[in-house]
């Protein structure tokens, strides 16, 4: 539930030097994840065939064949895949940095009833062919309850919904399996929650442990001076109590390993400046973040402008899941082909009357968890500004702009089956209602390399096309 099909009609030297430690093959799960319920394949090797041939041979054999068997029983099977690096010595400095890694691995990686494996289903060369691993975590052991604010609690019940919670073209048929991992067939059971396992990988891909997981900084209202670009349509001057939209999902190319790209929408309070507030949903592709090219499902936050606070996902303490059924984090599928068929999930994003807390749905009526209302300051109350659109990162690494792009990689003008979109885009007022926009403004920092065009009809209420390629000629 959650994905729509639209027919063609409607400078730490630890983590520079990573590449050159000593990986061990690893063919057994760690020991907080009990049990490996689903692979892709499996495959098993055994020295019992070995000894049952040995029975009838000669004297010398046995000996032989004794010796084969102790060599098998410490050397990791051939056919387990192998962590990526060769095998030299680490020196101290790099022993004490990957102490540091496992310990925040430990933290949060939280122990597992059940993990599944999601199968690869893109075969893109530039991925790991036996996808994520999602461990099924108890619910009041996800990593939110280790924040000393949370410690202690359970999660809570669904909030009251916002009224008119309906999209017009909700009619078109709804795809059950909207991430990769759900392909398998398997599910987490209830009272537990699914979440992608981070690996040590994941984090020596990062600029430090303490930077993990987070967004990059400064962040400016426009990007001018920074590396950010956006699309996007906002707006402001009003209070606002939450926003939805339906978000069409590609899988845009990101030319350099320290960029991404996204679609996403803001629940934006504060200034911008080392108080600002944000609540932010979508999907990004971020080879960094997850190794990968896939478009993943995302969630972020911060309540000090990305300076010390907030994170992707589940990978600090703050956001709150509630579902079993949606990993955050893990790759979306089907997605979106040029002049082809279109995908897109519906997000929305308020907050309960009641409690105060953030909510976040996914789809037709999926709720995926919460925010809490204490973790914030101008966000405890009500935002003061929604934006949707795309971001991308361009690190110009290469002397030029890069060419990373956004949407689908094709400008705006272009229109469905080949431009990205965003429809329905509506916020919710202070008594719970759910109204299209007014006063909405568009921004594009440089429309030369991404832009963005905006309309109103009755299929699709306020909707826009944005995105681009990047560089080209017009974007030097």
């Amino acid at each position: 539930m959650g994905m729509k099909r639209y027919s063609t009609h409607s400078n730490d030297p630890f983590f520079e030097a990573h590449h050159n430690t000593t990986r061990q093959h690893q063919c057994t799960q760690p020991n907080n994840h009990v049990v490996l319920e689903h692979t892709c394949a499996q495959q098993n090797h055994s020295p019992k065939l070995a000894a049952s041939t040995s029975q009838n041979a000669p004297p010398v054999l046995p000996a032989f064949v004794a010796l084969l068997l102790l060599v098998t029983s410490i050397t990791p099977a051939t056919l387990c895949h192998p962590l990526q690096g060769n095998h030299t010595l680490r020196p101290g400095h790099e022993l004490l940095k990957l102490r540091r890694v496992r310990a925040h691995l430990k933290k949060i990686n939280k122990p597992a009833v059940k993990t599944i494996q999601a199968c690869n289903m893109f075969h893109d060369s530039d991925t790991s062919p036996d996808g994520d691993l999602i461990d099924c975590v108890l619910s009041h052991q996800q990593p939110a309850f280790d924040h000393p604010e949370l410690r202690g609690q359970t999660p809570l019940d669904p909030p009251e919904r916002p009224k008119g919670n309906h999209t017009n073209g909700e009619t078109e048929r709804v795809t059950e399996s909207f991430q990769l991992w759900s392909d398998s067939g398997e599910a987490c059971p209830e009272g537990t929650v699914p979440i992608r396992r981070t690996t040590e990988e994941d984090i020596l891909r990062a600029s430090s442990i303490r930077r993990f997981g987070r967004k990059p900084r400064p962040v400016r209202r426009d990007s001018t001076g920074s590396a950010h670009e956006h699309a996007v349509v906002f707006v402001n001057g009003d209070q606002y109590y939450g926003a939805k939209a339906g978000i069409n999902v590609w899988a845009p190319r990101v030319t350099d390993e320290f960029e991404f790209s996204l679609s996403q929408m803001w629940v934006i309070a504060g200034s911008f400046g080392k108080d600002l507030n944000t609540i932010e949903a979508g999907w990004q592709v971020s080879p960094e973040l997850y190794g990968d090219n896939y478009p993943r499902f995302f969630t972020y936050w911060t309540t000090d402008a990305y300076h010390t606070t907030g994170c992707y996902n589940l990978l600090c303490s703050g956001f709150i899941q509630t579902n079993n059924r949606i990993a955050i984090g893990a790759a979306i599928s089907p997605r979106s082909a040029y002049n082809s068929r279109q995908f897109d999930i519906g997000l929305m994003v308020w907050k309960d009357p009641k409690r105060g807390h953030w909510w976040l749905e996914f789809g037709s009526g999926l709720l995926v968890g919460y925010w809490p209302a204490n973790m914030f300051s101008h966000l405890r109350s009500h935002a003061s500004m929604v934006q949707f659109g795309g971001e991308i990162v361009n690190t110009r690494s290469r002397g030029y702009h890069t060419g990373t792009q956004m949407g689908s990689g094709h400008f705006a003008e272009e229109g469905f089956r080949k431009a990205a979109y965003f429809r329905n885009l509506q916020v919710v007022d202070w008594d719970n209602n759910l109204l299209p926009l007014r006063n909405i403004h568009r921004l594009a920092d440089h429309s030369n390399c991404y832009n963005i065009r905006q309309g109103t009809n009755n299929a699709w209420g306020t909707y826009f096309y944005y995105g681009g390629p990047g560089r080209n000629v017009r974007c030097p």
